[in-house]
């Protein structure tokens, strides 16, 4: 199913709404394969094998994604032709973990604007729509993992998770002092895929701030698929960690960074534990390692165990840190009400949202971790004025309303209305989520 639109104000312009469906031209002809050509283009890969596409075209289908290409009628005959867009967009839906249960978030994802059609309105005619859009379908936030930090800010989302990139000395000097548990084990490819999904979902279970995983992710992780092509990466390795019990509750996947690299290096793909014993036996058996030297992960928690469960933990060193879950809330009284909290308060937030989608003032009631919502009275003084920017930021509790404060996004109008804040969507472990989209 396609929908067509043209820019008023750009008339030659032309904007394709598609979901891949059944019957989908996988050849290197077909919208499918011009718009992933597109979305290449603006992410400087290089363009298609044929071969890939079907498998392509079968990842997207299984994400049930919704692309969007925008296409121009009047360049020159010389250019590549109607039919490949200059500027592309992608949505899809998986759960966010809020504590208190999964809570579909709507994703964007594949947006790249050509260079020749940039300041036209175009991401911004795109990403409004979607928005109203997907508020209209019931979906109460929308998420995306940005590739720049400057743009998402003026469409309303907030930086909501963090990881931290570490690297950690495997030489003599390491060792993890808690107790052995378990069994960690070398798993063959065949198994791979089946693990690294049977695993994630666990920890997707358990895990506040995690995001489900779309297809491609498990095939990249067991090395079924490569980084650049849908075809067998030899150099990745997965390991299982399977507790007493005889449960996969672990996995590591990493692949040797090369014997011209010094100090020689393992590089993590991905790690994802649903027990915090099954984080350090991994990471046992990655100090195990013959050869390797260092150990390098760009997906490590803020708040860490590994360091405090090391017996020197300066073989452990934080070289930067990145922001991940971008957050924009779309039906607040929904969004917050499906979240847990920590204590029980009150607090009426005055949200302020330059695009009208989610203004207004609502009183938050918790009692005992458990949240209602409702619109505040118009003769209700708020507590808090904070931008839907901000309260994006605060909604998985990864920056504390009084850090929002202190950057002015959030502002308190009450006494006291900011530690209110601060407990109830504080948490003893940050947010957490490494899956990219």
């Amino acid at each position: 199913m396609s929908q067509y639109t043209a820019t008023a104000h750009q008339p030659d312009l032309r904007t394709e709404i598609f979901t891949p469906g059944a019957d989908e031209d996988a050849s290197t002809d077909g919208r499918f394969a011009k718009w992933l050509d597109g979305e290449s283009i603006g992410f400087h890969e290089g363009t298609l094998d044929p071969e890939d596409v079907p498998q392509y075209l079968a990842a997207y289908q299984a994400d049930q994604r919704v692309l969007w290409g925008v296409h121009d009628s009047a360049q020159p005959a010389e250019a590549l032709g109607a039919g490949h867009p200059v500027a592309t967009y992608g949505t899809m839906v998986h759960p966010l973990n809020v504590g208190a249960t999964q809570l579909d978030a709507h994703q964007i994802t594949a947006v790249t604007v050509r260079p020749s059609h940039r300041r036209n309105g175009i991401l911004r005619s795109m990403m409004m729509r979607d928005l109203r859009e997907a508020k209209e379908r019931g979906l109460p936030l929308a998420i995306l993992t940005a590739s720049e930090a400057t743009i998402y800010g003026r469409f309303g989302f907030g930086c909501a998770t963090f990881t931290q990139t570490v690297e950690v000395d495997v030489r003599e000097r390491f060792e993890v002092t808690a107790p052995r548990t378990g069994t960690t084990a070398l798993v063959a490819r065949e198994h791979a895929v089946n693990l690294a999904e049977r695993i994630f979902d666990d920890f997707q279970a358990v895990t506040f701030g995690s995001v489900g995983r779309q297809y491609a992710v498990a095939r990249r992780i067991a090395g079924v698929w490569g980084r650049e092509r849908p075809v067998e990466d030899r150099a990745v390795r997965m390991a299982v960690h399977y507790d007493a019990a005889g449960e996969p509750v672990g996995f590591v996947s990493y692949r040797f960074a090369g014997w011209e690299t010094t100090p020689y290096t393992m590089k993590i793909v991905d790690l994802v534990a649903s027990t915090p014993s099954a984080y350090l036996e991994l990471w046992r058996y990655l100090g195990s390692l013959d050869l390797v030297e260092r150990i390098t992960w760009d997906g490590a928690r803020r708040d860490d165990a590994l360091p405090w469960a090391l017996r020197d933990r300066r073989c452990y060193q934080v070289k930067g840190t990145d922001d991940v879950l971008w957050v924009r809330l779309l039906d607040v009284p929904v969004a917050l009400g499906k979240r847990s909290y920590r204590g029980s308060g009150k607090v009426v937030l005055e949200v302020l949202d330059d695009h009208g989608i989610a203004d207004g003032s609502y009183r938050l009631t918790v009692v005992d971790g458990v949240g209602t919502v409702e619109r505040a009275e118009p003769a209700a003084a708020p507590d808090v004025t904070v931008t839907v920017n901000a309260l994006g930021s605060l909604y998985l509790g990864g920056v504390q309303a009084s850090t929002l404060a202190a950057a002015g996004g959030l502002t308190a109008r009450t006494d006291g209305a900011v530690d209110v804040l601060d407990t109830l969507f504080g948490r003893a472990h940050e947010p957490y989520c490494i899956t990219y989209f």
